[in-house]
Order: C-alpha cells, then structure tokens, then sequence
C-alpha cells in the first residue's frame, strides 16, 4: 500500500488510515475483542495508521490489538477538552488506554465549533504543545467540518495536522462549499500541514458509489491519506484492495441498503441536547420530539452518548 510523509510532521503513513468509530460503542458496538481482532488483522495486512477519539471510547481497543506488534503504527485521537487540566486528563487517559508511552497526533475535536477556537481552547492547546515539547506527543492537529476552520488551521503554526470532512457530494461540509473545502486542504497542505480526511464516504451514504467516492478524494491535491471506518474484516478487505492491497482473502461487496440509519424512538423526553451535539444539523424538534433529516444525517453518532434517555438508535 502507498505511504506518504504527512506535511512537514516526518510521519510516514499508508494511505489508508483505519477509522475506529463505526466499530465502537456510538455506533455498531461490537464486542471489544471483535473490534480489537478487527484492528489487529488491518495492521498485520499493512495497515500503519489509526484514527480514533476520546468520545469514540475505542482507544483501548487499540491498545489491546497492538499487544505484542512490533512495527510501528501512527495513532491518532482527540478531544473535546477546552482547558489545560482537562486535556492533561484527556491525554493521560489515551496514553493509558493506548498502552503507550507516546502519541503520534493528538487533535482538538473539533466537528462543530465556532472559528474562535483557538482562543477557547487555547489552555488544552497549551498542554498539547508542552507534551510535543516532552515527545510524549509527536504533532498536534485539529479535526474539523468547518471551511472556515480548516483555512485558519492552516494559517496556525501550532497545528501541524488537519483532518476536514470532505466527501464528493459536500455531505457535512459547514460554512462553505466542496470546492471551499478542497481549496483550504490545498492551502493546508502548501503550508506544510499533513492533511487527512474523513467521511469520504459521507457517513455510509456514498456505500453504492464506493471505489468513486474514494478515489475522488484521494485525487484531492493534498490529501496524504483518507480515514475509513470499517465494522467487519469483509468491509477492510474491500476498503484496502481500493487502496492497492493485493492478496487478500475475497469479501462480499458492500451494498447501500446495508447502511444504518438513525432513529429516535418513542422514548424520546424532547430536551433537544441531541441537536446540539449533531455536527450536521440533521436534527431538529417536532412537535417536542426530536426528528432527524435522514438526508443530513451522517451516521457520526456523536449524538448518542448526550441522550440522556437512551432514545437514539442505529440500525
């Protein structure tokens, strides 16, 4: 499988970075040694590079499947965490779960947030900067569904690292447009950012239009790799023959109608805290229920763990 230097940070990872939301308790919730056989089996076939996050509460699915791998593997995770002591939590937590003593990058998670940023967070921010300074972090970045963010990230020599979501149809993109995207990822990159992305595949939506919608971003100027999620070790076969792997056992092929869906069911109190959270506007209220707009919807999950009824589903 190809590598690529990510920018200016020296991490050398495949193109094909492994997504470990979908597997996780916000959306599929696999049991854990699933989930860590999953991972195990990516990295065995080649695999160097894994995404996940705080909230995604997969981390130490990670650090069980690389008990015992010796070759090296770029992770990368994140958090929401706003000041220095909740990120020194927020780190210590990953280096735990991890079961390593270092990070290569570390995020500020931030989906759906507003262009000031960098000056909200500037206390955790800090801390990630301390901890590159110490190597216990090797380049920090930022996460974002945000034109706006994605061009400032790029203009900020703290972040080495940008991860946007851009996916063929615009699915998710905030502030701006496809082509407002692709030209701050080209701006990012030109300024020596490593630069991967997400949602390529729009949430699952782009299922029947798989090798296309991949291949297109992949095609992006400054794009050094893409992150996938997988839920199966059928769904990273056919994820890393798109990506050049050769060898592999054959798979079923993927269809659309296996997606999932998020519904809200009957127990639904109307709090609206779910809406907050969603980083697409797919959610709204309706007659003091909370409706999704399956048309929005990206299948994040990240409005799962803030309903405080339990009343968020996938399918």
């Amino acid at each position: 499988m190809q590598q690529k230097i990510l920018g200016d940070t020296g991490l050398k990872v495949t193109e094909f970075c492994l997504g470990v939301l979908p597997m996780g308790p916000m959306q599929a919730n696999l049991p854990p040694d699933t989930c860590a056989a999953i991972i195990r089996q990516a990295v065995e076939w080649g695999v160097n590079f894994i995404d996940t996050a705080e909230v995604y509460r997969t981390q130490s699915y990670i650090g069980q499947a690389l008990k015992g791998f010796s070759a090296p593997v770029t992770i990368a995770t994140k958090s929401h965490a706003e000041t220095y002591d909740l990120m020194a939590r927020a780190v210590e937590k990953a280096l735990n779960e991890l079961q390593r003593d270092r990070i290569e990058i570390f995020h500020l998670h931030a989906a759906r947030v507003n262009p000031d940023v960098f000056q909200v967070r500037a206390g955790a921010l800090k801390f990630l900067h301390e901890m590159k300074d110490q190597k216990v972090i090797s380049a920090v970045g930022i996460s974002t569904h945000d034109v706006r963010i994605a061009r400032l990230a790029a203009e900020r020599e703290e972040i080495d690292v940008v991860f946007p979501i851009i996916n063929i149809v615009g699915m998710g993109i905030l502030n701006g447009s496809i082509e407002g995207m692709i030209e701050a990822i080209n701006f990012a990159a030109s300024r020596g950012k490593g630069v991967y992305a997400m949602k390529a595949l729009a949430g699952g939506l782009l299922l029947d239009r798989m090798e296309e919608s991949i291949n297109w971003v992949r095609a992006i100027e400054g794009i050094h790799a893409v992150s996938v999620g997988v839920v199966s070790q059928a769904e990273l076969i056919i994820n890393l023959k798109l990506f050049g792997v050769s060898g592999l056992p054959e798979a079923e092929v993927i269809s659309q109608k296996s997606k999932k869906l998020l519904l809200l069911s009957r127990f639904c109190k109307g709090c609206g805290t779910c809406i907050d959270a969603c980083p697409n506007h797919a959610l709204s209220m309706a007659e003091n229920k909370a409706v999704v707009d399956h048309d929005k919807c990206l299948l994040c999950g990240y409005c799962t763990p803030h309903c405080p009824e339990f009343a968020i589903r996938f399918i």
